[in-house]
């Protein structure tokens, strides 16, 4: 069941010993492709460090031993490819400092940077950050630079909103990364919440 405002989420908890734990989203995301496609219920699971984690209040423990907790996860789909899935962001870009550059934000931080400080990755939703192609390399840099602490909104040239599903139509491909991983380019992206799709020990 996805998270109303005002209720408690999670539990605290130690990752069980019979637990299998993965290393960060990447390993978190391998995880879910093995299981989500499958539509069979998919075993918990510990995750240590990345993203994902970060947002659900992880520590740097070598074992998740804060908190049980259930995660929502984005069914993507590149052009009319089969679809694919992600849990922690997808990001669609050629440059960082000029053209379009889009963020679809499960978790709250994309590496050192917070760039979804309101994100809450169990409300049946995702946030989307969409930066402008006209925006000026000086004003991304500054951006940049704010988007550590998670003050770099609003923006008149940074389009944020919160979203259960979405159609994105670019004019030239752009190269999707889902979780860190490359998945190649794309012109056209569908990205659709999914609810509950995992439960975590971080």
């Amino acid at each position: 069941m996805t998270i109303r405002k005002g209720e408690p989420w999670g539990e605290p908890a130690v990752c069980p010993p019979e637990v299998s734990v993965v290393s960060a989203d990447r390993g978190l995301r391998h995880w879910a492709l093995r299981h989500l496609a499958s539509g069979v219920s998919i075993p918990e699971v510990g995750v240590v460090g990345g993203d994902l984690a970060r947002t659900c209040g992880a520590t740097s423990a070598a074992r998740p031993c804060t908190a049980r907790v259930t995660v929502d996860a984005i069914r993507v789909t590149l052009d009319d490819r089969e679809p694919t899935w992600g849990v922690a962001h997808l990001v669609a870009r050629r440059h960082w400092l000029r053209g379009e550059v889009v963020f679809v934000m499960n978790a709250q931080y994309y590496g050192r940077y917070d760039v979804a400080p309101r994100s809450h990755p169990n409300d049946g939703k995702f946030d989307v950050l969409r930066v402008d192609p006209a925006m000026r390399w000086r004003e991304r840099m500054q951006a940049r630079q704010r988007a550590r602490p998670g003050a770099h909104l609003p923006h008149r040239d940074l389009a944020f909103r919160s979203l259960s599903e979405i159609d994105l139509h670019f004019d030239r491909p752009l190269i999707v990364w889902i979780d860190g991983v490359r998945q190649g380019a794309a012109t056209r992206l569908r990205v659709v919440a999914q609810p509950d799709a995992l439960v975590i020990y971080v």
